[in-house]
């Protein structure tokens, strides 16, 4: 059957009317087919596509207008002529009104119907050029966003913000399997006061049918029977899987309150091209927070085999990570930034590991121990090299001994040219060694050790620093301590 010629359906109760009409239009290069009555034509409009309805407005069965009505809901981007008689012209009148693209007055001549058809044909591809254009922008547009991303979070916003906009959906609902064999619903839009519909939604039901069909695209009647009790009616849905290798991970379901206004072909197909791509950006968010997870976990391992060297050192770590969490936040970083300086201070001591010395014996180091002790930072940034994701953490482990002015070690760097999060580190690891036993003296309490710090501060530390960590402490210790967590006194 070819694909590239127009395509039109006739529809006419007088067979010599639609026999003229199917032999005249073949000849001008359209694809033709033929039905006696609107009942017919629906049963063939069931199996073909066509770009314009050439239909006329009596017949038994099915009328026209039945016939009308039937293309609006059904086939929406389908063009619809009437063709009628003197004496109901303003029937036809009206039924353009109600959606139909023109109409022509019998007896006609040939001439007039090839005009009245070319016209509709242009719209046709007109609308379809259109259609296709405002779909490759809408994707490219979802698709930057999506792809952007490796928040779940992210990814269900900007679904349900494309559906809104680009499908017309009064209301969207994203659902994605919780992991235990349930679905639950992970991020819903409104246009304007639509009402929120998630909590109405017939789950068993929805995933029910996707299990076994492509979608589900269903109004009225139908498209109610998806939902219980809603608190307007709802009139059409849209509901399309998402689907990855291991199958159905949820779907989106649009749904139009508004009465009249159902999903067309083009925004069914918008909504199923994003919900592919969407899928698999979901799968790899998936992925990134397991790795995150394994990831959290490996510095976490790590953490405590630092602080398992003796029993001194023991919880150092979290607790500086704690401290210097807080501070980051304080400083003004972003959350991203903020989960990098607490993993660097988890294991800014890291490279202890190659230090082969007792670094807990009571008395001070000898000068060979303490120039073995000043090379951790660097065996950590050893340590810490060759893994890949690990490399935004190195700079707190390589040069939290760095000084303000230039005095401290590896590198000697002063100032500003110390990265933050080194800076960060450093006062939260002097605060938790000074407030903590060691085995060549007692820990210092809370204030003399903030004195300590502020005395120090423009020489060992960034006064800047300092300052944030002297102004917020007290409230984060007293915190803590409500949480029933251990802090310095």
């Amino acid at each position: 059957m070819p694909n590239d010629k127009p395509r039109i359906l006739v529809v006419d109760d007088e067979r010599f009317i639609r026999e003229v009409l199917a032999d005249f239009l073949v000849m001008e290069g359209y694809f033709v087919r033929t039905a006696d009555d609107g009942e017919a034509a629906i049963s063939e409009l069931s199996l073909n596509a066509f770009d314009v309805v050439l239909t006329d407005l009596k017949m038994p069965k099915v009328g026209g207008l039945e016939l009308l009505e039937h293309l609006k809901h059904e086939h929406p981007q389908t063009l619809t002529i009437m063709m009628t008689g003197f004496g109901t012209v303003e029937t036809a009148i009206d039924a353009m009104k109600s959606g139909a693209y023109d109409y022509v007055l019998k007896p006609f001549k040939t001439a007039e119907i090839l005009q009245v058809v070319d016209r509709a044909i242009s719209k046709r591809r007109l609308e379809a050029e259109n259609l296709r254009l405002r779909e490759a922008v809408s994707l490219y547009k979802v698709s930057e966003a999506i792809s952007a991303s490796l928040s779940m979070d992210e990814v269900v916003q900007t679904i349900c913000a494309s559906t809104i906009s680009d499908a017309h959906a009064d209301v969207v609902t994203t659902w994605l399997d919780d992991g235990e064999g349930g679905f639950a619903e992970r991020g819903f839009a409104t246009a304007q006061d639509g009402p929120a519909l998630g909590s109405y939604l017939r789950i068993d039901a929805v995933s029910g049918r996707l299990a076994q069909e492509r979608d589900i695209v269903v109004r009225d009647d139908a498209a109610r029977e998806l939902f219980d009790a809603t608190p307007r009616p709802v009139h059409a849905t849209a509901v399309v899987p998402l689907r990855v290798r291991d199958g159905l991970i949820g779907w989106v379901c649009a749904v139009s309150t508004t009465e009249g206004k159902v999903f067309d072909e083009g925004q069914r197909k918008l909504l199923t091209i994003v919900a592919s791509r969407a899928a698999a950006a979901i799968d790899n968010a998936r992925l990134y927070d397991n790795l995150q997870a394994t990831f959290r976990q490996t510095i976490q391992s790590l953490a405590r085999t630092i602080d398992k060297m003796d029993r001194y050192t023991a919880g150092h770590s979290e607790r500086v990570a704690r401290y210097a969490e807080r501070l980051a936040r304080s400083l003004g970083m972003d959350e991203g930034q903020v989960e990098v300086v607490r993993q660097a201070a988890l294991m800014h001591d890291i490279g202890k590991v190659g230090c082969v010395m007792n670094l807990n014996k009571p008395g001070k180091l000898t000068h060979d121990e303490y120039q073995i002790f000043k090379r951790h930072p660097v065996y950590g940034k050893d340590i810490l090299d060759p893994i890949q994701f690990l490399q935004p953490v190195i700079p707190g482990v390589h040069l939290h001994h760095e000084r303000w002015d230039g005095k401290g070690y590896p590198l000697g760097l002063e100032g500003d040219s110390i990265p933050l999060i080194a800076r960060i580190i450093s006062v939260a690891d002097t605060y938790d060694a000074m407030t903590s036993n060691r085995a060549y003296r007692r820990a210092l309490p809370h204030e003399v050790t903030v004195d300590e710090l502020a005395r120090c501060k423009r020489s060992q530390f960034d006064p800047d620093v300092v300052g944030v960590f002297e102004s917020e402490i007290d409230g984060w210790l007293e915190q803590w301590r409500d949480q029933g967590i251990d802090v310095p006194e």
